[in-house]
């Protein structure tokens, strides 16, 4: 038998259209995942540039808060191991004696040797 009535045979029997037709149907449907896909993707294209910044915004928050806490927490902790208020380490330091600070100066002053500069003419 030729190959050209072979193929005729075959082209024109119903498992051969049966296999064309599910090709089709699969290149259909690809094609309209593809749409739906691409159509989805430029949706989440066009919003991330603002979910970014609302997670950006919502993180720093974040953040601030948790450093305000661990700040607060690290207060408490001098003050207990210390013996004293950290709180009020501020106010000690603001009201203190300015002749303390001239005689804590002046020994400071006295242990540091002076410099010399003499000037040539």
């Amino acid at each position: 038998m030729p190959i050209t009535t072979e193929v005729k045979r075959i082209t024109e029997s119903k498992p051969f259209y049966a296999i064309t037709g599910a090709g089709d149907f699969a290149v259909e449907k690809a094609r309209a995942a593809a749409v739906t896909v691409q159509g989805k993707a430029e949706a989440v294209a066009k919003d991330l540039p603002e979910k970014a910044r609302v997670y950006a915004d919502a993180a720093t928050t974040r953040i601030n808060q948790m450093y305000e806490e661990l700040a607060s927490r690290g207060r408490k902790v001098v003050s207990r191991v210390s013996g004293e208020a950290a709180l009020e380490l501020t106010e000690v330091s603001e009201t203190a004696e300015p002749a303390i600070a001239a005689q804590t100066t002046g020994r400071r002053t006295a242990t540091r040797p002076r410099s010399t500069t003499t000037t040539q003419n």
